[in-house]
């Protein structure tokens, strides 16, 4: 979604058009490019707005036109990539990932990721994330959450999140302005929630998934920083 060609000041100057109330506008071809095309909000009726390799959503192969359910189960495969929206959450599943969903009609009220990475924004409401060595209980937030079997990592890129070690008393609660205290979450140990880098994401991303659901980032976008290719 970002060109190595991107200078400082097209960044800049693309993020503050998408984060002053442009959304509704049409972004320019070349600003446009260095989030891979132009975002908008997507229609009643549309899931994906970006799909790439090998992706199933329950056990079909996906297309542009796959509508998801707040009750489907997603998988994706070396190299692929998945940008959804259900209601008014959004999501950036990456490569050898699966995620099953769980609520009612088009609100989504738990996710599991079994397996790989996800980016999330979410709208109004609590919802819950398990991963396999944590439940995280989510309000109106953005995470980043990587799943393996015996260390996990989240990133609450924004909001509140409540995180429970899985078969232990040990919890603690995140409350972030700005990827303020990522955690790993580890299946053993006497302190398995433990302190974390930021790690494999980025604003551009948070602010693109935001942008689909028609909303923007409540941090300032702004700073030197975005004129870099680096990923948190």
């Amino acid at each position: 979604m970002q060109t190595g060609s991107a200078t400082a000041a097209q960044r800049r100057r693309l993020l503050r058009a998408l984060a002053g109330g442009a959304l509704g506008c049409v972004v320019p071809p070349a600003a446009a490019q260095l989030l891979g095309k132009t975002p908008h909000e997507l229609p009643a009726g549309q899931s994906i707005y970006d799909l790439r390799g090998q992706v199933t959503v329950d056990g079909a192969a996906a297309t542009p036109e796959t509508l998801i359910s707040a009750n489907a189960t997603i998988a994706t495969g070396a190299r692929a990539q998945l940008i959804f929206v259900v209601g008014k959450d959004a999501f950036l599943l990456r490569e050898n990932s699966t995620l099953t969903l769980a609520g009612s009609k088009a609100v989504v009220q738990t996710l599991r990721l079994l397996t790989g990475a996800l980016l999330s924004v979410f709208g109004k409401g609590e919802h819950q994330l398990v991963v396999p060595t944590a439940t995280v209980g989510i309000r109106g937030t953005g995470i980043y959450a990587e799943a393996q079997a015996e260390l996990c990592y989240l990133c609450t890129c924004y909001g509140i999140v409540d995180i429970n070690a899985t078969g232990t008393a040990q919890s603690e609660r995140i409350e972030a302005k700005h990827h303020d205290d990522p955690r790993y979450i580890a299946s053993t140990g006497d302190a398995r929630i433990r302190s974390a880098p930021m790690i494999n994401h980025t604003d551009e991303e948070l602010l693109l998934i935001e942008t689909l659901v028609g909303r923007v980032p409540p941090f300032a976008l702004i700073d030197d920083g975005y004129g870099r290719s680096r990923r948190y």
